[in-house]
């Protein structure tokens, strides 16, 4: 073998032992280091920040100092939002929640804590909000012995979330929390209850944090897209009601595209008015609580219902009675849960699909000749004529105040709702435009509007926050408003007062006319209560008074109250006092 060859081949070798060599060191060049070990507390912190999360709101407790301590080593990425009651910290979540599409993240301690916390919980799950709970538990080693604030929170929470788990070892902290919010914000969004013991706050690990996961959305099949579009080229008397919070804004825009180019009749779920501009020739109204009889009469004559994000509930079908159980109206699903389509109305078609997945898919089809416009302005023109205002007796026309506040917000106002009759007002004369957000509990319950406009202004500050609330749900988590002081927001909290549980008398005139039991109250001067915080306080007694107290409420950047004192006699906006009894006595 010549010498020179024999070189290249020492050279050659040489080269690929060199080479390997170079692969060895770049590979250990991007091992990873060794990783520090971290408590449980701060495994949690730190796992609720890799998930994406920028505010926690958490009423504090003994069982989670640690979890406490790790969110302060972090207080310069994630906002600790320090609440006053349970019930109000996983509102404010879940309202963040719906405002952002990511899951609302809130800690309450154990036992008590986590009892008052529930009813969050149980307006995520009938809401189909992303949020995520954790609540302290006790040492695992004291399980079943009924220690201190014991719950077994599987079987307390299992009706009511999508999961329930508990950690009791710091080295599964990365993997069950990413597991829990990919849960809550998958699918049908839900919340998800994550319990944490005690001393397992206080162990170490090594171990990486777990990024959230990249989860192509469920996408509609183009064969039930030509389906429906073929049905609906069929239909003379269509319908479409758009529900659920999931939306994003290019999903809410892309629907309106599909449903305006088609000119269809667009109604929302009970509590969704954000879902299409209630200013558009083509909104005709919202089925829920106090729904119009007329679009109710409409929606059963309808011969195609396309139910897109709303799961058909009792509030939207008002009481199981707007359509046949069997189909008789042909009725299109859309729902991001295939379990929940056909769950009580079987639909001639069930598309199974992420909501702005399937806006985006049908944005540009249109019927061809499509044949119900004169349909859809009927429907129009019976929303319109339920929004005219009536005569109302006394100083204090409610519609025309109402509808006067409305022309003086900015275009981007979010509206948070309590429950009780009160929430029928806005609902029948207010229209929430293309750039707002309506935040409302569709399970109805109570004390939601205040924490909800609290958590709703700390996630866009730069927005204005209106709250609609009645004297009930104003004293059961007004205490709150202390929360918005300590960390620096300031909503405008209009409270209806009336003096009673205005919804349940209701019923009680219409059941047992003139028995008046446990529905009357004894308020506070709301003004005045704010006041005493440092807040903006004013009453309104005139149609006349509103608009003013609300810019003058404004102006002061500070938290408000605007108590608007109604006529106890009207107890709905439809009916007095003396209206109910006489039809109960008929």
């Amino acid at each position: 073998m010549g010498e020179s060859l024999m070189a290249k081949m020492v050279a050659a070798v040489a080269a690929k032992a060199g080479g390997k060599t170079a692969v060895k060191k770049k590979a250990a060049a991007a091992k990873p280091a060794a990783l520090e070990p971290r408590s449980g507390g701060r495994l949690l912190a730190d796992a609720i920040i890799a998930q994406g999360a920028t505010h926690v709101f958490a009423v504090p407790g003994e069982s989670y100092l640690d979890l406490l301590d790790g969110l302060y080593a972090n207080r310069n990425r994630v906002e600790l939002v320090t609440c006053r009651f349970e019930a109000g910290a996983v509102n404010m979540a879940e309202a963040h929640g719906k405002l952002t599409g990511r899951a609302g993240v809130a800690i309450v301690t154990r036992g008590p804590g986590a009892c008052h916390a529930a009813i969050g919980v149980h307006i995520a799950m009938q809401d189909s909000t992303p949020l995520v709970l954790l609540v302290g538990q006790i040492p695992h080693e004291e399980t079943d012995r009924e220690s201190f604030q014991e719950v077994d929170y599987r079987r307390m929470f299992s009706p009511i979330a999508k999961w329930v788990t508990q950690i009791d070892h710091e080295s599964r902290i990365p993997e069950l929390m990413a597991h829990a919010f990919d849960v809550a914000q998958s699918g049908r969004p839900g919340p998800v209850v994550v319990a944490i013991s005690e001393e397992m706050q206080k162990r170490f690990a090594s171990v990486p944090d777990i990024p959230p996961a990249r989860v192509a959305p469920a996408h509609p099949s183009p064969k039930a897209i030509d389906e429906m579009m073929e049905m609906l080229g069929r239909a003379k008397r269509p319908l479409a009601i758009l529900g659920s919070s999931n939306w994003s804004e290019a999903g809410r825009a892309a629907i309106a595209k599909f449903l305006v180019a088609n000119n269809l009749p667009v109604a929302v779920s009970f509590r969704r008015q954000s879902n299409f501009d209630g200013n558009h020739d083509n909104f005709v109204g919202d089925l829920g609580v106090g729904a119009d009889a007329a679009l109710v009469a409409h929606a059963k004559q309808a011969d195609l219902i396309l139910a897109i994000g709303t799961r058909m509930g009792e509030p939207v079908s008002q009481g199981y009675t707007l359509l046949d159980m069997a189909g008789a109206t042909p009725l299109v699903q859309v729902f991001p849960e295939q379990g929940e389509i056909g769950r009580v109305y079987r639909p001639a078609l069930g598309i199974t699909s992420d909501l702005d997945a399937f806006a985006a898919a049908v944005k540009g089809l249109r019927v061809k000749k499509p044949v119900w416009g004169a349909w859809t302005k009927q429907l129009r023109a019976s929303r319109l004529a339920q929004a005219e205002a009536p005569e109302y007796e006394g100083p204090l026309n409610l519609a025309r105040a109402l509808q006067a506040l409305e022309k003086a917000l900015p275009a981007d106002t979010i509206f948070t709702t309590d429950a009780g009759n009160f929430a029928t007002w806005p609902t029948r004369f207010n229209h929430v435009g293309a750039k707002q957000d309506f935040l409302g509990p569709t399970c109805g319950a109570m004390g939601y509007g205040i924490p909800a406009a609290i958590g709703a202004k700390l996630t866009a500050p730069e927005r204005e926050v209106i709250c609609f609330v009645g004297d009930g749900g104003a004293l059961m988590t007004g205490q709150e408003i202390a929360t918005a002081f300590h960390h620096k927001v300031n909503p405008i909290i209009l409270v209806f007062n009336n003096q009673m549980y205005d919804t349940i008398r209701m019923y009680q005139e219409r059941t047992y006319p003139e028995r008046i039991s446990g529905t009357a109250l004894t308020n506070p001067d709301f003004a005045r209560f704010i006041e005493s915080f440092g807040g903006h306080g004013e009453v309104v007694e005139r149609t006349e008074e509103l608009v003013p107290a609300y810019k003058r409420a404004s102006a002061s950047k500070k938290p408000a109250i605007i108590e608007i004192r109604m006529n106890p006699e009207q107890v709905t906006n439809r009916a007095t006092v003396a209206d109910l009894r006489r039809q109960a006595k008929k």
